[in-house]
């Protein structure tokens, strides 16, 4: 009997082999299709009836969910309503939690005060640690808290499966799996979660691919610095009425953009690093379903939304001291940030930002929460991360004071969606790939893109100018 290791069996694969790469990427989908119409032809000889059935009412849907006219602008028109309900329905939410959090903090800093605490104490704990804490929590939860039963809602229905088959075709021609689709819908929740949710993917080649790439779906943590460039440098341009749909839709212009970015990442990896054949799946679509409120507020509120945050606030925590103590350290007559900001100005201002944004963006590896505030912090010299209220103030600050313009923000938009993933997704890549390898790349991948990709944009643009 031949074996593989066997002269024999070594002619047998080698020959298995080359017939294999003369039959082209598409047998796998013949033979898929070649069994469903031997299976229709048993069923048409064997099942008799008094009258052809018509298209049920779940087929009619199907016609228009997955067509290829209006699948894909649906599946748009379907993310822009959960960015807009996100948008309007967090805020109230958002404000009532940071108030309540906030006064705490102020309780807790009179009782210090009261008690004789050393202001660097009071300080490094309660405007530090306790405030980043605090940041993350009011920013991160009502968004989430509505995201992900949104998300978890059209899972129930099984629209998700339908947007994955929207999507197959324009994976398979980059080299990766169709149902990396569904991973990078849960990275809109969360790229950790989107990250776990890669297991879906049987090939180990794929599935490595959407792990390094689901970065580049921006996540809820980058939310807010996205809806801030939307309202000051967008929205403003609209109506009052108009200004959330208009935001809505620079958050959903900014999506696409990761989702062509997820495309030519893909295609690069496909061909290069991990070179290989794209695998094929037979995707079932599933009934529509009845959603199940239970389960929808078990898995978006519990598995998703307190897991989540419960992560991002243990990574937060450090982040608070850290931001304190760069904000209120003087050397030299500047502070540790202010010193480390203008080292960082000259490589932030190639690429159409500045040294407190890409300072922000360093002390915020633990959680994107904390980007604004941070900016807002060194901007003003605060010594502690601050909120304004008012957007007027806010772009006066950013645009009459800091020389903000629309290539910042645009800039600014492209570098939020391309860097370096958090903390929390950098050790869910390690635990899912076991690797330090390929967490390392899909660390500063990631990174390396938004930097080529901004400084690109920033120089192209002064040079048209």
């Amino acid at each position: 009997m031949a074996t593989a290791t066997s002269p024999a069996g070594g002619q047998i694969l080698e020959s298995a082999e080359r017939l294999r790469r003369g039959l082209g990427i598409s047998f796998r989908d013949q033979i898929v299709e070649a069994i469903y119409e031997d299976a229709r032809a048993i069923a048409t000889g064997a099942v008799r009836q008094a009258r052809p059935a018509g298209p049920t009412w779940d087929a009619k849907l199907d016609r228009i969910l997955t067509s290829r006219i209006w699948g894909i602008p649906i599946m748009l028109l379907g993310l822009a309503v959960v960015f807009w309900l996100t948008i309007v329905g967090a805020n109230y939410p958002s404000q009532a939690i940071a108030l309540v959090l906030f006064r705490i903090e102020g309780a807790a800093v009179a009782l210090f005060d009261a008690i004789g605490a050393p202001w660097w104490l009071t300080g490094f704990l309660w405007h530090g640690v306790y405030r980043g804490l605090a940041w993350v929590i009011s920013v991160m939860l009502p968004p989430m808290a509505i995201f992900f039963p949104l998300f978890t809602i059209l899972e129930n229905l099984g629209y998700l499966p339908r947007a994955a088959f929207n999507m197959d075709w324009l994976f398979k021609r980059v080299g990766a799996h169709g149902k990396q689709a569904l991973t990078m819908s849960m990275g809109l929740g969360c790229n950790a979660a989107g990250v776990i949710a890669c297991r879906v993917i049987d090939s180990p080649r794929e599935r490595l691919i959407a792990v390094l790439t689901n970065n580049f779906v921006p996540c809820n943590g980058r939310f807010p610095t996205l809806i801030l460039l939307g309202i000051v440098f967008i929205a403003a341009a609209f109506p009052p009425s108009l200004a959330t749909f208009a935001a809505a839709g620079s958050v959903v212009a900014v999506v696409v953009v990761g989702v062509l970015i997820t495309l030519v990442v893909s295609w690069i990896l496909s061909r290069t690093a991990l070179k290989g054949e794209a695998s094929s799946f037979t995707l079932e679509l599933p009934p529509y379903r009845r959603p199940n409120i239970g389960q929808i507020l078990y898995t978006s509120l519990i598995d998703r939304t307190l897991f989540v945050l419960y992560r991002a606030v243990i990574m937060a925590a450090p982040a608070g001291g850290v931001i304190w103590l760069l904000s209120n350290v003087v050397v030299g007559g500047e502070s540790l940030a202010g010193w480390v900001s203008g080292f960082l100005d000259p490589l932030g201002r190639s690429i159409g930002l500045d040294g407190v944004i890409l300072l922000a963006y360093i002390i915020a590896i633990p959680a994107n929460e904390i980007v604004v505030p941070t900016i807002l912090m060194t901007y003003t010299g605060a010594g502690m991360m601050i909120e304004i209220d008012s957007l007027a103030e806010l772009r006066a600050l950013l645009v009459g004071e800091q020389g903000w313009t629309l290539l910042t923000a645009v800039c600014l938009m492209l570098f939020s969606l391309l860097h370096n993933p958090c903390s929390t997704t950098i050790w869910t890549i390690y635990k899912e790939t076991g690797s330090a390898k390929w967490t390392t790349i899909g660390a500063l991948m990631p990174l390396a893109t938004a930097f080529i990709v901004c400084f690109a944009v920033a120089q192209g643009v002064r040079l048209l100018l």
